[in-house]
């Protein structure tokens, strides 16, 4: 697969993000169906794999991330990221969502950065996490002091690179001031554009930017037409019955468009968010071999400016209702 600098970091395009694969995301899944998925992502090229602490109970994602690498730890590079799930007795802090829970529970005091980093060593089952993110800052400490916690990580080699998740240009400058910053990750896609000053801050800086959510979870592949019991999207106010079906319609001439083209919704969706910077990936996750074929095809599309124009043009008018995630 074609590949892309973040910083110094050479990354597929298109890597895979795995927490689709654990229990309580899109309902249930079993872990082998979740090895199959890892490793058809691995053997399309997608060596970029993204998880976290917090996905899955007891670090359930990093640990079936684990089992994938076996033999293959050469090959792949491996991104966690923490502040989520906090070591019990603890304190945790508010961070503010849009999702039906309202807020998510964060600590990333500079004291626990290594605990964290030492934990996702074990859950992963290797001796090197290669991209490390703060998963959310943290309302109670400054940015600058777990950079600096972060950064005494790569100092002593459990990490190779840093990384914030969900920050703002603000931020990104703060923690680039105490160490370089290999990426940022913020979500990106179609239905939610990335903040402009936090692109141009990065392009200045030198960050690579990976797009989670690239699919607006699962929606741009055009579909989602209802949500099974237990699938985590029932939090957020896009997938609402009233609001999944308004969405639909607004986003049909983008479907009718990947039609014409003779690729998928989802297809289009992942190449037009690679067309937008050279320096962003993206992270697609699947369950399903097939559709993470399907995805990590889109490496290779090349669109037309004309039809980048057309997508630009019907983008304006697609209005997503529900509001946004964070």
């Amino acid at each position: 697969m074609k590949t892309r600098e973040l910083g110094t970091l050479q990354v597929p395009a298109l890597g895979f993000g795995a927490m689709v694969l654990s229990p309580g995301v899109y309902g249930d899944i079993d872990d082998t169906r979740a090895q199959t998925a890892l490793q058809a992502a691995l053997d399309g090229g997608a060596t970029h794999i993204d998880t976290s602490d917090a996905y899955g109970p007891d670090g359930h994602n990093e640990r079936l991330v684990g089992r994938a690498l076996k033999g293959r730890r050469d090959e792949v590079v491996v991104a966690t990221k923490f502040g989520l799930a906090i070591p019990d007795g603890e304190p945790s802090r508010s961070y503010p969502v849009g999702y039906a829970f309202n807020e998510l529970r964060v600590n990333a005091d500079p004291r626990l950065v290594r605990r964290y980093a030492e934990r996702s060593l074990r859950n992963l089952d290797t001796d090197v996490i290669d991209l490390y993110y703060l998963h959310y800052p943290d309302p109670g400490v400054p940015l600058e002091e777990t950079a600096g916690a972060m950064a005494d990580l790569v100092r002593d080699g459990l990490v190779r690179h840093i990384g914030l998740s969900n920050v703002t240009a603000d931020q990104l400058r703060a923690a680039h001031a105490v160490h370089p910053v290999t990426a940022v990750q913020n979500e990106w896609s179609m239905w939610r554009p990335v903040d402009p000053e936090l692109l141009a801050t990065a392009r200045e800086l030198g960050v690579g930017l990976v797009a989670w959510s690239p699919l607006g979870n699962g929606f741009l592949t055009g579909t989602v037409q209802r949500l099974d019991e237990g699938d985590f999207r029932h939090n957020a106010p896009r997938f609402s019955a009233d609001n999944l079906a308004s969405n639909n319609d607004r986003y049909a001439p983008i479907r009718t468009l990947a039609t014409n083209l003779g690729i998928s919704p989802a297809q289009l969706a992942l190449s037009w968010l690679l067309h937008q910077d050279e320096h962003v990936v993206a992270i697609p996750g699947s369950r399903t071999p097939a559709h993470i074929e399907e995805n990590l095809a889109a490496a290779d599309l090349v669109l037309h400016p004309d039809t980048l124009s057309r997508i630009d043009e019907a983008l304006t008018r697609f209005e997503v209702t529900g509001g946004t995630l964070l």
